[in-house]
């Protein structure tokens, strides 16, 4: 080894005596460690957000979990998502007796002490932990509409939704709430209510509406509701000082990527809302580790990245780091990615062409450095090394360092389900958010409210049939329309009667034409036959006649 590299190293590590910082492990170069001083962060700079990176099963994991470990017992509170249910082991001490972590820590002069964590479990579904909810309101447009897969056109309508219900005081809070409101802005009843945000077409109202309903039939409306988690509940330490380990457990909403990750973030944006501006603090408040990074950046639309970008740049003054975790830094945006100063880069695998140009991207985003070929090393590293540069007390990114990592002190897999549920049961926090309650919210408020305009509608229908001359609308009928439906029920009734009206008041009039028509050809037949009895009088003919018949009435004769 040459002692410009361990210049090099100490210059870029060493501490001022009793500064603390979180240890990583020992510098490597050309086969030999540097042992003194450790690759390590200071615990000042752990707030400037950071990235692990690495191709499975490089160890990136157990990176996280030897930095959470050491988090806690300097009294940091950590957030970790447990994608699938390995980092459990915090919760018990590790083994000291695996012959490798022993042949580990004699190659780099170690002293390896086991420990348990103070951990709280987490999920999102109620089944491994304290459930954890967020109301709709609180979730916003944004996140919602990264997790229903809307286009913008379509958040903008949820937007509108959102703001529709705060200006009248209905409280978003599970999805019920916001189906109700959405099929009655949408109803004959809210169009014009509508009409003052702008409307929205009946072509989106059912991309909404079936996508809504998609979410509820896979399970995720028992996410959404109350009581609302308190994310204040992630900063708590034991009374020994020692930071509480949050673990987030996702194993059971695995096929549910979006919704978990836009969980996370949701937390991130409450965390920012809540927290005071602090500036640079001696220790953060928190550190939130983001697995499965590259989930929350996949497919987002250009709100939700500048949601994101917002958050990474601005939470570091209010003494949160966040932590991204995931395989290639080009999963990460690059305005992301600028703003992450403490790297742990894990090896890279460069199988296709594709990972190639990966490979060649991560190295160009290292700092350069006379004693590594980057992009040759990042391959050749082995399970728990990483290349890692950090920044120093001053915020200078530190010289870059092949680094074999320490083993994590818990334990290096998941705890047994008996201890599990022994955790669990003791929870606080288990007690605190186990049961699901339903307040008056949205749905009730406008279900109640059409409830007393049908009851409105009714008895003005009645009175209007009853003005009609038409029955009025039964209980089996008009009790089961909308007062819209009413109206037009009536109006159809109305319209009904006019048109009998006119075909009676037709019939009558045939009726009395064909009346005149046979008065008339009685009277000319009368006046037919009074006409005939002149002719035959005036005859002679006639005239004899008649006397004979006189005659023989009044028995006259010659």
């Amino acid at each position: 080894m040459s002692d410009a590299f361990a210049a090099a190293i100490r210059a870029a590590y060493e501490l001022k005596p009793g500064e603390p910082a979180i240890v990583l492990g020992s510098a490597m170069h050309e086969g030999e460690l540097v042992n003194e001083p450790r690759v390590q962060i200071p615990l000042a700079m752990l707030n400037r957000h950071g990235l692990i990176a690495g191709a499975t099963g490089t160890g990136k994991t157990k990176t996280l979990q030897v930095m959470a470990g050491q988090l806690s017992q300097l009294g940091v509170p950590v957030f970790v998502a447990d994608i699938k249910g390995d980092v459990t082991g915090m919760a018990a001490p590790g083994d000291a007796s695996n012959p490798k972590i022993q042949e580990r820590c004699a190659s780099m002069a170690f002293d390896f002490q086991v420990r348990a964590h103070p951990v709280e479990f987490l999920s999102l579904s109620g089944a491994r932990g304290a459930q954890v909810r967020a109301s709709v309101h609180s979730f916003g447009p944004v996140l919602l509409g990264k997790v229903l897969d809307l286009n913008p056109t379509q958040t903008s309508i949820l937007a509108l939704i959102f703001k529709y219900c705060d200006d009248n005081d209905l409280a978003l809070l599970n999805l019920d709430d916001l189906i109700t409101t959405l099929k009655f802005l949408s109803s004959d009843e809210g169009k014009p209510i509508l009409a003052d945000y702008g409307g929205m077409s009946a072509a989106s109202v059912g991309v909404l509406l079936r996508s809504i309903v998609v979410l509820q039939q896979a399970g995720a409306d028992i996410f959404f509701g109350e009581p609302e988690f308190d994310v204040r509940d992630l900063l708590r330490t034991t009374p020994d000082g020692l930071g509480i380990v949050s673990l987030l457990e996702l194993s059971d909403v695995m096929t549910q990527p979006r919704l978990f990750s836009t969980f996370m973030l949701w937390m991130l944006a409450q965390l920012y809302e809540l927290l005071p501006e602090v500036g640079d603090l001696p220790k953060p408040k928190l550190c939130f580790f983001f697995d499965e990074a590259h989930l929350l950046f996949h497919d987002a639309s250009d709100a939700l990245m500048e949601q994101i970008e917002r958050t990474a740049r601005l939470i570091r003054s209010k003494g949160v780091g966040v932590y991204f975790v995931t395989q290639a830094p080009t999963d990460v945006p690059a305005s992301v990615l600028s703003q992450l100063g403490n790297r742990v880069q894990h090896a890279l695998r460069a199988f296709t062409p594709d990972d190639a140009d990966a490979l060649r991207k991560t190295a160009r985003t290292f700092p350069m450095t006379d004693f590594y070929d980057v992009e040759r090393t990042i391959t050749s590293l082995g399970t728990g090394e990483a290349l890692v540069t950090a920044l120093s007390p001053k915020g200078v990114p530190t010289a870059l360092a092949a680094t074999r990592l320490i083993p994590p002190d818990s334990l290096m897999a998941a705890i047994d389900d008996a201890t599990f549920r022994t955790i669990v049961g003791g929870s606080l926090l288990a007690t605190k958010y186990g049961k699901t309650i339903d307040p008056v919210s949205a749905h009730e408020i406008i279900t109640s409210r059409l409830a007393a305009a049908r009851q409105a509608a009714e008895a003005a229908a009645a009175s209007a049939a009853t003005a009609a001359g038409v029955p009025a609308p039964t209980a089996t009928g008009g009790g089961l329309m909308t007062p819209a439906q009413q109206r037009r029920a009536i109006e159809q009734q109305a319209r009904e009667i006019a048109r009998a009206q006119k075909e009676a008041e037709r019939q009558r009039k045939a009726e009395a034409r064909a009346k005149a028509a046979a008065e008339r050809q009685r009277l000319r037949t009368i006046e037919t036959g009074v006409r005939t009895a002149g002719r035959v009088v005036t005859s002679r003919a006639g005239q004899n006649l008649i006397r004979g018949i006189f005659g023989t009435l009044f028995g006259g004769g010659k």
